[in-house]
């Protein structure tokens, strides 16, 4: 299907059932998020030694309703992301823990069905710094190195970009709402130069709306 097909349907569907908006409300976020690195080109046989590292995110999102059926969310967080290589691993030869902070801004169509909704769009994400830390092994002492950001091999990039998608459920409480949401992230640039690493995470997180939703008034 060409794009202007598609911009054409989502221009009716949004004229179609305009007259009754979704809420729009301001949500808060706190959850664990689960990451690792793809590596590509020249590190590519690293990917039999990674595994999973845990981190945080925390910050805000606003779903603004646009018609009945669909809404825009934009969120703004903080969050710790990495990935980990399990020892023997060509790289470092020790187990390694890359451990990066990011600020990320997702904006993301939100297509509802009920209380059920499908969402997907593209984030931008801001690094803040990070290290990598080397366990000792055989006569390799313990290494802790701070990320560098440069043009050069070996440094890191201080932006990235990617897609975000996935699904959730909204529990209608008295007063707010509660959304349980999975996410999952889709690096499309490499946060370094030299190795390809390309972030990959999911977030199984819960979505909080701590004040009243305000239902926008329709149209007569």
């Amino acid at each position: 299907m060409k794009i202007k097909h598609i911009i054409f349907s989502l221009l009716l569907a949004i004229t179609f059932y305009g007259a009754e908006a979704q809420e729009t409300r301001f949500n808060l976020l706190v959850n664990e998020v689960n990451s690792y690195m793809l590596y590509k080109g020249s590190g590519e046989p690293l990917n039999a030694y990674r595994k999973t590292y845990r981190g945080i995110q925390a910050g805000a999102s606003v779903d603004a309703g646009i018609t009945k059926t669909f809404s825009i969310v934009s969120e703004l967080y903080f969050a710790s992301k990495g990935s980990v290589l399990k020892e023997g691993n060509p790289l470092t030869t020790g187990k390694s823990t890359l451990r990066i902070s990011t600020l990320e801004l997702p904006v993301l169509a939100r297509i509802h069905f009920g209380q059920f909704y499908l969402n997907a769009g593209p984030y931008v994400s801001w690094l803040l710094g990070g290290r990598i830390k080397t366990d000792a092994f055989a006569s390799t002492p313990e290494n802790i190195t701070k990320l560098s950001f440069a043009s050069t091999s070996g440094s890191f990039k201080r932006w990235e970009t990617g897609l975000q998608a996935g699904a959730g459920y909204s529990f209608k409480l008295k007063s707010s709402t509660l959304s349980i949401d999975f996410r999952y992230g889709y690096g499309l640039t490499t946060l370094s130069s030299g190795i390809e690493r390309y972030n990959r995470n999911y977030v199984i997180g819960v979505r909080l709306s701590p004040w009243k939703n305000r239902q926008p008034a329709s149209k007569s």
